[in-house]
């Protein structure tokens, strides 16, 4: 999954950034509302974290511009403001949950899997497809009975295509999911993961199916 992070403590930032990225996410980290809104215009996320007191404004301006031009990506506020009138403005310009600073990065785990959760239309962590069990949170693939390693892009390449199976993505969206900016990649490397994950599910009731010139397609033969 790719994350927008809008937060101007940079340890905070980076403290953040490398537990999401242990797990397999993609990060980019915006320090002020202009920086943040460069992001959100060039590129598309899965979720977005976002501070309220930033160097050039109020971080609540950012969700109002997000909602107000339809943004639908999943809003978590990150805030040091614990009146429940605080929380509840936030809630009500839009944002999806908010975690209270200080906070223990597990929790903040643990509300972006749920958020991400609820987006994808699910409450569920494991998935099944016929003789394919998958459970992202955990990072564990079965296939016929039999447990499968995963490295993490491999981990996030099959969340993003299992989350959305019939749905076909291009290669350029993979690519802007699974790597961030910093990243000098091509496209070929999608293929490489494709490849990887083909492998793990020969035999099983899922496929990952090309659509030349288009995409790629997560297929259940059940």
């Amino acid at each position: 999954m790719r994350f927008l992070l809008i937060e101007d403590n940079a340890e905070l930032a980076g403290a953040i950034s490398a537990r999401m990225n242990l797990d397999g996410h993609v990060v980019d980290h915006a320090g002020t509302l202009a920086e943040a809104s460069a992001f959100a215009e060039a590129g598309e996320y899965d979720l977005i974290l976002l501070d309220v007191m930033l160097p050039d404004g109020d971080g609540r301006d950012f969700l109002r511009r997000h909602r107000a031009g339809q943004g639908d990506t999943p809003v978590i506020v990150l805030t040091a403001r614990s009146q429940v009138s605080d929380r509840v403005g936030m809630l009500d310009l839009g944002a999806d949950d908010y975690v209270t600073k200080p906070f223990d990065h597990a929790e903040l785990e643990a509300r972006c899997r749920a958020v991400l959760r609820r987006r994808a239309g699910t409450s569920r962590t494991v998935l099944r497809f016929g003789d394919v069990t998958f459970d992202a949170v955990a990072g564990q693939l079965t296939v016929a009975g039999r447990a499968v390693a995963l490295r993490n892009r491999e981990l996030r390449l099959l969340e993003l295509l299992a989350n959305a199976p019939g749905r076909i993505f291009s290669k350029q969206k993979l690519v802007d999911r699974l790597f961030s900016y910093d990243e000098d990649v091509s496209e070929n490397a999608v293929e490489v993961y494709i490849g990887r994950l083909r492998k793990h599910l020969d035999g099983s009731d899922l496929r990952i199916t090309t659509h030349r010139g288009i995409g790629y397609r997560l297929d259940h033969d059940g």
